[in-house]
């Protein structure tokens, strides 16, 4: 049942608006051959400027957080001066957390993150507007539209500060976090403008928040083999992350018979494939080797030491760490084989979040609101990509929709999503919020 009284042609205008947006957020980067927006940069500066000054747009009281998120805020008609936050009455009211982050990987696509972010302002302009006799639904809480500052943790190492902030679970050990030049998050920060000191001030209490609702691409091809624009997401992925070493020894390439030989390179390659071989052969566990480095690294020394990567993602945690324990025996038996050692230091680890089941009831009834009348029921996808929403879930209930992604293809210069799709997205989370906000309370 559709809730919205907004036309087609507002939300077709609506569309086009995110996506001319994305093009004008594209062109604020670190480099001029490519996107680039990492965190504490002059470019995450001036994004969120564009952003706080598209939200006054709307009405909104805008804010920079102690976590350099952009945040602005608007509350139920009658709280406060005009409905808009700072009034008498405002801070009565939770809010619903609509957003995602601005900031992207190195040579990064335009829609990652970003496309979540102007959705969400695009909900804000659609249910301010005044129907026939009033708003379409009163709203019991307030919006808030989050850009989050940093989800793809590029500059120092470490996903989701921004979000982790508002969560609350900050951890001061990420203080002395350190970028490729040596600056550490604490200097970062206070370069920024922003004191570290205060960083507890961003965060969010339960009785604050309603949930927390984001729009994202699918990183992954499976809506559009499917040929179906959006999705409800049902969890996001756990995730593991190690930084593996192989020791072996370091000899002349010229001089040392294979029969003596322990190559550390070989048996890390060895290693990497049976990555691929055992998590292909699971479902839903991906494992990913991204990085591979040889030392001494000379053309004619056997390589004496490798370091690698691995990224271990599964939709249940306990089926992820199964996989990393049969992995753990693989590489014995390897290194053992080889006359090699090897050992593992874990960078990073977070639990499988599942969406909330009442605002995947909402999403999937405001998906259903959006598209033609069908027999079968919108898909459901879990994301095997991370996102805010892993954080936020410390917090409060999350839920999540996915828009079709051409090819899958993400965190490159190719990804890409359709004005239509936005379109079916932007109109699908408003009724999904009319639709949450029509729930007893």
């Amino acid at each position: 049942m559709s809730l919205l009284q907004a036309a087609p042609d507002q939300i077709a205008v609506a569309a086009r608006r995110v996506m001319a947006r994305c093009d004008e957020l594209a062109r604020v980067s670190a480099t001029t051959d490519g996107i680039e927006r990492v965190h504490l940069s002059p470019e995450h500066a001036r994004v969120n400027r564009l952003a706080a000054e598209w939200m006054r747009e709307l009405g909104m009281r805008t804010w920079q957080d102690a976590a350099g998120n952009q945040v602005g805020r608007i509350d139920p008609v009658g709280a406060g001066a005009g409905g808009v936050g700072g009034g008498a009455g405002g801070a009565e009211h939770p809010a619903l957390l609509l957003g995602s982050h601005l900031d992207t990987v190195r040579d990064a696509g335009r829609f990652d993150g970003i496309v979540g972010v102007l959705m969400a302002l695009e909900i804000v302009r659609l249910l301010r507007v005044p129907a026939a006799g009033g708003w379409a639904v009163p709203l019991p809480f307030a919006l808030e539209v989050i850009a989050f500052s940093d989800e793809e943790g590029t500059r120092f190492g470490k996903a989701l500060l921004g979000s982790s902030a508002v969560a609350g679970t900050w951890d001061d050990a990420w203080w002395d976090l350190a970028d490729a030049d040596g600056t550490t998050l604490r200097q970062a920060f206070l370069e920024f403008g922003l004191d570290p000191g205060r960083i507890g001030e961003a965060a969010r209490r339960p009785d604050e928040v309603v949930a927390y609702l984001e729009a994202h691409i699918e990183q992954g091809p499976e809506l559009d083999r499917a040929d179906e624009p959006l999705a409800v997401v049902s969890s996001i992925a756990s995730a593991r992350r190690f930084r593996l070493v192989v020791e072996g020894e370091a000899r002349h390439a010229g001089g040392t018979p294979y029969d003596v030989r322990r190559d550390a390179l070989l048996g890390a390659s060895e290693a990497a494939l049976a990555v691929e071989r055992i998590c292909a052969a699971e479902h839903h566990i991906i494992g990913t080797v991204g990085q591979f480095e040889a030392f001494p690294g000379a053309v004619n020394v056997i390589p004496g030491e490798v370091q690698l990567s691995l990224d271990l993602r599964g939709e249940f945690d306990g089926e992820r760490d199964r996989v990393w324990r049969g992995l753990t025996a693989e590489l014995d038996e390897i290194m053992g084989r080889r006359g090699l050692r090897w050992r593992a230091h874990e960078v990073h680890a977070a639990a499988a979040v599942f969406c909330a089941p009442l605002l995947q009831d909402v999403i999937r009834t405001g998906i259903a609101a959006t598209l033609p009348p069908r027999a079968e029921a919108p898909p459901v996808i879990f994301s095997r990509a991370g996102h805010d929403g892993m954080a936020l879930g410390a917090l409060t209930d999350v839920g999540m929709l996915f828009l079709r992604n051409p090819d899958g293809i993400s965190h490159h210069p190719d990804e890409a999503v359709a004005t239509g799709d936005v379109a079916h997205g932007i109109r699908a989370l408003a009724e999904s919020v009319l639709h949450l906000a029509s729930e007893p309370r």
